[in-house]
């Protein structure tokens, strides 16, 4: 639900009836837009009447929400959100790319990386300290090792770290060492995991299930924003279909369609949703084209002999290739 109040309305009159809706135990959220504050209510709304409400005479109107996402929807927040990770931004207007290797492997590999994808205008930095592999033979990452040497690349580029979280039992870790928190497919509908990253106000990077829906998509990340002060970015990363000539099938047309539901940050993932590396540089042109707001893209300085995903990474040098494509690309769509 959603509550307009009038221009100039008692700051009195406002507060009371805060105060009578929090008491009928639902959550309010203050939004100041363009042309009218509103309130956001959140829970259950089903004991509240608008025409009562109406009776405020601080109430210029109350719109109900029908989706199963509020705080994820355009509703609540009409404006497009920035993101902001230590300096670096992404989300209206701001257009940042992601960039690393699949898994860190080594000190020497992620510093060299880092540093590559840095000049080459990366604003993040992207690694796997913990991997989810489908077969449980397969590297799984060097862990909290791993976790270490992310940050010592982040300490000598200054790149914020991105890396996927497997486990609850790790909150505590990345909320004090990780700048952007990545959810996985896997696990994007961990409710629980959710709910926990949401309480620790980081940015979480929610990337789209093999099978999900995009409304499925934005209700998950509903329970992270739910929980605390996080910031999320919503990530379409290839689903499944019946298509076997890529690794997944990067859905392009959710990319306007979520930036059209959602004030959220939208980003793609054309690494995972290919898989071949030689399809990368087109699909990330073709997302940025769509209006992603930014790419995350997996760049390795020796493929063949990655210890994960190889096929799908990007060399330093390729990288740096397509970065000045994307901006060709940025520079005629942002043409006024």
């Amino acid at each position: 639900m959603i509550i307009v109040l009038k221009d100039g309305a008692d700051p009195g009159q406002v507060e009371r009836l805060s105060e009578d809706l929090v008491e009928k135990g639902v959550k309010l959220y203050e939004i100041q837009g363009v042309s009218a504050k509103v309130i956001g209510v959140v829970g259950d709304t089903s004991l509240l009447s608008a025409d009562v409400l109406m009776m405020n005479e601080c109430v210029s109107k109350v719109l109900k929400v029908q989706e199963p996402y509020k705080l994820a929807g355009r509703r609540f927040n009409p404006e497009s959100a920035v993101v902001d990770v230590n300096g670096a931004k992404i989300g209206g207007g701001e257009f940042a790319v992601m960039a690393g290797p699949c898994s860190v492997e080594s000190e020497d590999q992620i510093l060299s990386i880092a540093k590559d994808v840095k000049i080459s205008g990366a604003k993040f930095l992207r690694g796997g300290a913990f991997k989810p592999r489908t077969s449980p033979y397969a590297f799984q990452g060097m862990g909290m090792e791993g976790l270490e040497l992310l940050k010592m690349a982040r300490e000598k580029t200054g790149l914020p770290i991105v890396t996927e979280i497997m486990s609850e039992r790790h909150i505590d870790v990345f909320a004090r060492d990780v700048d952007v928190i990545q959810v996985g497919a896997r696990n994007m509908q961990n409710f629980n995991l959710l709910k926990a990253i949401g309480e620790t106000g980081k940015t979480i990077l929610l990337k789209r299930g093999l099978s999900s829906t995009i409304n499925e998509l934005l209700t998950a990340a509903e329970y992270a924003l739910l929980r605390g002060e996080s910031q999320v970015i919503l990530c379409e990363r290839g689903i499944r279909t019946f298509e076997t000539a890529t690794r997944n099938t990067l859905d392009l047309s959710a990319i306007p369609v979520l930036k059209e539901k959602s004030h959220l940050p939208v980003i793609a993932d054309p690494s995972h949703g290919v898989g071949y590396w030689n399809y990368v540089s087109a699909m990330s042109l073709a997302a940025v084209a769509a209006g992603a707001d930014g790419l995350i893209i997996e760049v390795h300085n020796c493929p063949d002999k990655a210890l994960c995903d190889g096929a799908q990474s990007i060399t330093p040098h390729l990288f740096e290739k397509l970065m000045k494509k994307i901006a060709k690309v940025r520079e005629v769509i942002t043409e006024e």
